[in-house]
């Protein structure tokens, strides 16, 4: 299937931004994307779709959450070549870093990823080693989406925050609230870099 031609953009507006989540099956990753698309759409009034894979990957193999953001109408809701790409795992980043555009973001678990060399910038972010710093390594994918936030400023930690709390469950919004924020601290203070 062949996407349809984008319309132009308008001067002001930036174009759309295409985002892939991933990980390995049981990390959060559709939460991720869920969340990110959430905050986009519903907090910071723009157009988002979220889409995520299934399959044999559901626990344990490569999976992905991906997020169409825009400030237009979205005419086609799949990703052609990701702007940005959030990974947690190193399969997956092995899987799907040919799918980052050249001069893309990737975002990457500075203990669980080494990317390969390429032409994007990078940014390391210890999500696991924060995690269990909070005592629950399951939030690691909150550092994460904290660290996306910050770094690419594509959806504002404000948004992120309500969108937390509308879709976690009560008893642990804080915890997510707590990693979100440490995330983008951890990113505000890792230098991106050329890799």
């Amino acid at each position: 299937m062949t996407p349809p031609r984008r319309r132009a953009s308008s001067p002001a507006a930036p174009a759309r931004t295409e985002v892939r989540f991933a990980g390995y099956g049981g990390q959060g990753i559709a939460l991720m994307g869920l969340l990110a698309g959430k905050a986009a759409a519903l907090h910071d009034g723009k157009h988002a779709v979220f889409t995520q894979s299934y399959g044999p990957e559901a626990r344990g193999g490569a999976s992905s959450a991906n997020v169409v953001v825009s400030p237009e109408e979205i005419d086609y809701p799949l990703l052609t070549k990701a702007d940005v790409l959030v990974a947690m795992f190193q399969e997956a980043c092995d899987r799907y870093l040919p799918e980052l555009k050249s001069g893309g973001v990737l975002l990457y678990d500075a203990d669980l990823v080494k990317p390969r060399p390429g032409k994007y910038d990078a940014k390391a972010v210890p999500a696991t080693r924060i995690a269990e710093g909070l005592g629950r390594k399951i939030v690691a994918n909150m550092v994460m989406l904290g660290a996306f936030s910050a770094a690419t400023g594509l959806v504002s930690a404000r948004a992120l925050e309500e969108a937390v709390k509308t879709t976690v469950k009560p008893k642990t919004v804080e915890l997510n609230l707590k990693a979100l924020a440490q995330g983008a601290a951890a990113a505000a203070s890792t230098a991106g870099a050329r890799v």
